[in-house]
């Protein structure tokens, strides 16, 4: 008896331990099971190095050219308005169109962007022209994106889009990490042309692969892309009050809790340029971290619960930031802000592919991408704005993170339906539009 007793209880602590180890890995189901969707993510990990390196050297040569900080600013905000257009657009061609075309048709004008840029770089050195083809590099990643994020749930099995998600957040963050690291180190080493070079072999490798992919025609009920589909879209969000906090959410998270303008002030105070690249980098390693570990993630059902505790820890990461006493405190709190946002992000883009309808995900797909894409910008303006009219950093990120934090409570007030939200309620097909909102009070 004391022995069987004894065997019993290793076992079940090695089962434990067991489980816990596969939870705390990658989840690589969607790639083994899915061969639509492996072909799709070599696509994207081939063009997002790629685009990494631009993002780099884009802003660096604008500034060799002209020694102007303004005109790298502007060279961001030119991108902007074109981004949000095509996102719009995007989206609504993704449900009325082939999303297989428009991925290769936007991979291609990524390819034709990379050679404009190697060829300026080497030869012809002009501004204006650094302007024209990062505008035009806006709109086709606008016009791609929501086509990108559409098919997903149309290779994926329903069960495996949490896992699916993390994989996304991996190859993005790990882009996001080692593409600006490997881009400098290429300007340094060979020249502009030779980075803007390999942007353009990682765009023909994007296209490659997503030419494997098998044709995705629009459903037989789709409509024509119009400004009343796009409207359409924005009736269905409205009529989906936890999607719609999913949206809110992140905005409030991103405009109030989003100090990247004021990391050269803050990396002045801890040592300079070393110490900037390290708050910069500080967040992609802490998102990397979770999703590299991202098999607990289609353990959890409550996504709308997640989504709301996260950001409150991103504004709570944010606001330790801001009181850090030293560099490596700082590093530690946006590591950890990282982490939270990561997670917001995984079980927002499964929310998201668990319920949106087929024939509208695309539109939604671009909503969402302007929610993510703008709120960045206009938190890096909101922060500026409060250090100046302060005279202090330090209570522009840590009022920030608090008002994230105010943010995030009052979108759950105001939208209860997201913090009941239980995917474990949600019919395959998602709920039908105006529907009651998907809760299971009884489930532990």
């Amino acid at each position: 008896m004391g022995t069987g007793s004894g065997q019993e209880r290793p076992a079940r602590r090695g089962g434990g331990l067991a489980r816990a180890a596969r939870r705390a890995r990658p989840d690589l189901s969607p790639l083994r099971r899915a061969p639509e969707f492996r072909r799709l993510y070599a696509g994207q990990a081939a063009s997002f190095a790629g685009s990494m390196i631009t993002y780099v050297a884009l802003p660096y040569q604008a500034y060799q050219l002209t020694r102007s900080s303004l005109v790298v600013g502007l060279l961001s905000v030119t991108e902007l308005v074109p981004l949000v257009i095509a996102a719009l657009a995007g989206g609504a061609l993704a449900d009325a169109a082939d999303r297989r075309r428009l991925i290769l048709g936007a991979e291609a004008g990524g390819l034709v962007v990379a050679a404009g840029l190697t060829a300026n770089a080497a030869a012809w050195h002009q501004v204006w022209l650094l302007f024209a083809l990062a505008v035009v590099s806006a709109l086709g990643f606008g016009l791609q994106r929501p086509s990108l994020e559409a098919l997903v749930p149309q290779l994926v099995a329903r069960d495996d889009l949490a896992a699916a998600a993390s994989l996304s957040g991996l190859l993005g963050n790990g882009a996001q990490v080692l593409g600006p690291l490997l881009g400098g180190t290429l300007i340094a080493a060979a020249g502009l042309p030779a980075a803007y070079l390999v942007d353009a072999a990682s765009c023909l490798a994007g296209l490659v692969m997503f030419a494997r992919l098998r044709s995705f025609p629009p459903e037989p009920q789709a409509d024509r892309p119009s400004l009343r589909g796009i409207a359409e879209g924005l009736r269905y969000v409205r009529g989906r009050p936890e999607i719609l906090g999913t949206y809110l959410i992140d905005i409030a998270a991103m405009f109030f809790g989003a100090p990247y303008a004021l990391f050269p002030a803050v990396a002045a105070r801890f040592g300079g340029a070393a110490a900037l690249g390290l708050l910069y980098a500080a967040p992609g390693v802490g998102a990397l971290l979770v999703s590299a570990t991202g098999g607990w993630a289609g353990h959890v059902h409550r996504h709308g619960r997640a989504i709301a505790l996260a950001v409150c820890g991103w504004g709570l990461a944010i606001a330790a930031f801001g009181v850090a006493p030293g560099l490596w405190w700082a590093v530690a709190a946006l590591g950890a802000a990282g982490a939270a946002d990561m997670i917001s992000g995984v079980f927002r883009m499964t929310m998201w592919n668990q319920t949106i309808p087929s024939r509208l995900r695309g539109r939604l797909a671009g909503l969402e991408m302007i929610s993510y894409t703008t709120g960045e910008p206009a938190g890096g303006l909101e922060s500026g704005l409060v250090a100046s009219l302060t005279g202090s950093v330090r209570i522009a990120i840590v009022s920030g993170g608090v008002a994230c934090l105010a943010g995030a409570v009052g979108v759950t007030l105001a939208l209860p339906a997201l913090w009941r939200y239980d995917a474990r309620a949600v019919p395959v097909d998602g709920p039908p539009l105006g529907g009651p909102p998907a809760t299971v009070p009884d489930v532990p």
